[in-house]
């Protein structure tokens, strides 16, 4: 088991160059070149002004992109306002969003960088307020970039945080009164409530719906916990006006009195129609000191991209403007990486899914035409159009419903999807290896490409307001989890899954570390790594080398640790305080060669 430090973290992963060309950093020798300097405003942008900064930005990175050299793109201290009519769109298929639907493929991007080498962004002071419904920024096809210092915040968000702010109950009926931010846009109509976005160049508005809109997640304040749950605001619903500019009091055909003052329904549509960040085919890439006030769609998006670091990052939504919600699903996602990926020093508050997500994805073994073709395909809706190998790749083709290994194989052929294009087919890929594989996999086996698999630090982070899991990693390569705080998730604190049935999202775990950590009440055990095999055998672990030492937990009536088909665990010098009834300390189930150490532990086998 290999002990990783955040000073010594290395992956001796190969290279992954994949479709678009990545290609590890080297190191470079001798003194370097001093960077030129570009300032956003020579360009025409315009700090302060409410007109479309975007041509100006494109213009400034065009001319980024042609210094031979390493730059430095400056933007000023003041805000910047991007509108989509005049955005830059590209047809990209990401990872958890919105699959092969023709409706969303093309994005709409704010800031982008593409095909460009040694770019350094810098905006200290700098806001970029988007309109509409945007990526704020994406790196495509670019080696060394590092954004620094931006803060990205929407005009109008697509999450309605909505806060009981009065209640009662008058003339037999009862009622509520809420608040909404200052952005919030509705209008009041019978007794409904339309949403929306801002009005656009088209005259049409970028979004709308109706009442609680089609999802609901709900915030105590007092409480500080969010959890999943009904939206009771608009259940029989009497009358509903305007109070005022940001109140609306809704009337109830009922007389049991409201018991939600303070509670905020945090509201949205489901459709994530684009990634919030992007890092795609890039190595080398670092966000550092930024700020996202908001994210619509699905976080920071890392996909088929090598060594990327998010680091003294912050996830959360402005102080004092009454919203809530930072995120409109995932925070940051890493899905098909390589190299190290890093995530250190953030603060993750507000997301409506889980802050942190590293995996693989798990193709289906659809047909297998002979002994060394197989046609893949994405069985997950929210997931097609990516490119999965290249030639040199090594394979794994794993039993669905055990998750055990069938074989290994090296890529030697690959007809796929390009992730840019609808040349190809979006949900299949025809994969030609180099040597022969059992026969009768089709349907009950899955591929997942061990290649692109990264090595993973997350450290000193701290966690607030999740009603998910606040860390899933799926990775066979070493995962250090140090030194983070994680307040109170909805569920699991960290989860380690993996399953070739649902999600689809691949990889065991081999070698994972978790210490130092704090864990305060979460609404799950502290540590879950559960594998979603039908079949489960301890003969046949899924998972293998879980450490977690030195941390401690305060828990009310959930474990420590839960854990299911893993093979030596460790569990050492940890510290348990419980102020709820009392509940096993650890839970294993069909696992082998464990070594608890704390012999006043509560512990259960199972299986």
């Amino acid at each position: 088991m290999t002990d990783v430090s955040a000073t010594t973290f290395t992956d001796d992963s190969p290279g992954t160059p994949g479709t678009h060309g990545l290609c590890s950093i080297s190191p470079v020798r001798g003194s370097s070149p001093v960077p030129a300097t570009l300032d956003v405003t020579d360009f025409g942008a315009a700090p302060g002004s409410r007109s479309d900064a975007a041509p100006a930005v494109a213009a400034a990175l065009r001319a980024a992109g042609a210094v031979a050299g390493p730059v430095v793109l400056r933007f000023p201290p003041g805000d910047y306002h991007f509108w989509p009519d005049g955005a830059q769109r590209r047809e990209l298929y990401v990872s958890n969003t919105v699959g092969d639907d023709s409706r969303y493929r093309e994005k709409t991007i704010a800031v982008l960088v593409e095909g460009v080498d040694d770019l350094v962004i810098s905006g200290e002071g700098a806001r970029i307020l988007l309109h509409g419904l945007q990526t704020t920024f994406a790196v495509i096809d670019s080696r060394r970039v590092s954004v620094e210092g931006l803060e990205f915040d929407f005009a109008v968000p697509t999450v309605v945080d909505a806060t009981v702010v009065d209640g009662g109950v008058e003339a037999g009926r009862a009622y509520r009164v809420i608040r909404v931010p200052e952005v919030t846009l509705f209008s009041v109509e019978g007794r409904s409530i339309r949403w929306h976005g801002e009005a656009l160049g088209s005259g049409a508005v970028a979004w709308e719906g109706r009442d609680a809109l089609e999802y609901t997640q709900i915030h105590d304040p007092s409480g500080h916990r969010t959890r999943r749950g009904p939206n009771p605001l608009f259940d029989d619903v009497w009358s509903i006006k305007a109070v005022g500019d940001r109140e609306i009091r809704i009337d109830y055909d009922r007389s049991e009195e409201p018991a939600d003052l303070g509670v905020v329904y945090q509201m949205r549509l489901t459709t994530r129609d684009h990634p919030g960040a992007l890092v795609l085919d890039s190595s080398g890439v670092t966000l550092s000191g930024l700020r996202f006030r908001f994210l619509h769609g699905f976080g920071v998006v890392a996909q088929a991209s090598r060594d990327v670091t998010i680091e003294d990052c912050e996830f959360r939504s402005p102080p004092g403007s009454g919203r809530h919600t930072a995120g409109f699903a995932d925070f940051v996602q890493f899905s098909g990486c390589s190299g190290v990926a890093a995530v250190r020093e953030c603060l993750f508050d507000g997301p409506h899914d889980d802050p942190i997500n590293v995996h693989g994805t798990y193709l289906r073994i659809a047909d297998q035409p002979n002994r060394r073709t197989l046609v893949l395909e994405y069985a997950h809706p929210e997931t097609a159009g990516l490119p999965q190998f290249s030639p040199g790749d090594l394979i794994e083709i794993v039993e669905r419903e055990t998750l055990q290994a069938i074989a290994t194989a090296t890529v030697e052929r690959v007809r796929q999807p390009s992730g840019r294009d609808r040349t190809h087919p979006l949900r299949s890929i025809v994969l030609t290896v180099g040597s022969e594989l059992p026969g009768d996999l089709t349907a009950r086996a899955a591929v997942e490409n061990v290649t692109r698999t990264p090595a993973v630090h997350i450290a000193r982070n701290v966690f607030r307001n999740v009603p998910t899991r606040a860390v899933l990693v799926t990775t066979r390569r070493p995962v250090v989890i140090e030194d983070n705080r994680f307040e109170r998730p909805g569920m699991a604190a960290i989860y380690v899954s993996g399953d070739a049935g649902e999600w689809w999202e691949s990889g065991p775990v081999r070698d994972l570390i978790v210490r130092g950590n704090e864990f305060v009440e979460p609404g799950g055990p502290a540590v879950f790594v559960d594998p979603r095999n039908a079949r489960a055998d301890s003969a046949y672990p899924v998972h293998r080398g879980v450490v977690v030492e030195r941390n401690r937990f305060v828990l009310r009536d959930v474990p420590a640790l839960d854990a299911k088909s893993t093979q030596g665990i460790r569990f050492r010098d940890n510290s348990i305080v419980r102020s709820g009834p009392e509940a096993w300390d650890v839970v294993l189930r069909s696992c082998t060669d464990a070594d608890i150490d704390e012999p006043t532990l509560r512990v259960t086998e199972l299986g």
